[in-house]
This record gives structure tokens, C-alpha cells and sequence, in this order.
């Protein structure tokens, strides 16, 4: 198992992220998460996109970070925001999540990022014990679902 970077719009980052929409539409009913991102928001020092390959190169998980500040949304200045954490159906269990955040969080930290933050929804429980067990705490919801009632956000102090 290796994990690298890669563009947002990198082939294998589109494939994780068509089957992680498609994974929200089959827990929460929708098209899938309509939160506006761009490939220029996970460019290093401003953000990070990470893909885990197999040992046969195939990708089986994904997170990012990217910069908020201060947005009206419920960002404050200095966040980091996870996005995309995914990791395919057979390779869960590993630990690859636990390792694509600990690398997401010592990568926005070197960027002088001092609270990182993320939006999770209570249909995807396996994503909230993973937060809690990384020592993320829930906090005021941001972003485009901080209205939304099965919306939980959390933030970790860097």
C-alpha cells in the first residue's frame, strides 16, 4: 500500500469520487454532494488530495484537505477542511483512513493551518467513529449542509 498525491481531477481521484457519490446517493437517497470544490482548491500549499493505491496500482482510498478562512459559512480563519475521505468497500477495516487523515493533518499543520475541520453526515457512522477516535470534537456546523439536520460537523486543534 502507498499513498500519494494527486490533482482532484486526476483520473483515479474522478473514479474514488464517482463511488463515493454514488455511495451518498445509496445512504442518503441523492445525487451526492453537492458541495462546490475545485481542482485549484487541493493544490499544495493551499490544500492536498491523496490517493492510496493497492499492490497492483489500483486506487482504494482517497482524502484531501483544502484552505477555509472566514467565509460566512461558519469557517474561521486558519481552518483546514477534510473532503473526500473514502475508502472502496473491500479495503475497508485496514486502517487506510486512519492513515490518509494523519498524513492530511501533519500536511495542513506544515502549512500553517491550526484547526482542521470536516462535514460528515449520521448516516455514515463508520466516518464519525473514525473523527472521534482522531480526537475531533463536534463543533458549529459550516459549509453548504450546516443547515441540514442529519449534517454533524467536527474540528481538531493542530
Amino acid at each position: 500500500m502507498y499513498i500519494r498525491p494527486v490533482s482532484f481531477d486526476h483520473p483515479d481521484a474522478v473514479k474514488l469520487n464517482d463511488q463515493v457519490q454514488a455511495e451518498y446517493g445509496v445512504r442518503y437517497g441523492d445525487g451526492g454532494d453537492a458541495t462546490a470544490m475545485d481542482p485549484a482548491d487541493f493544490v499544495p500549499p493551499n490544500g492536498l488530495y491523496l490517493i492510496a493505491y493497492d499492490e497492483l496500482g489500483a486506487p482504494v482510498a482517497s482524502g484531501a484537505w483544502r484552505v477555509q478562512d472566514e467565509n460566512g459559512e461558519g469557517n474561521a480563519d486558519g481552518d483546514a477542511e477534510i473532503k473526500r475521505m473514502y475508502v472502496v468497500e473491500q479495503m475497508r477495516g485496514r486502517g487506510l483512513a486512519r492513515r490518509i487523515l494523519a498524513t492530511l493533518e501533519e500536511d495542513a499543520r506544515a502549512a500553517g493551518r491550526i484547526r482542521m475541520v470536516l462535514e460528515t453526515g449520521s448516516k455514515q457512522p463508520e466516518a464519525v467513529a473514525l473523527y472521534l477516535s482522531s480526537g475531533y470534537e463536534p463543533c458549529e456546523k459550516f459549509g453548504y449542509y450546516r443547515h441540514h439536520e442529519l449534517s454533524l460537523c467536527y474540528a481538531k486543534a493542530l
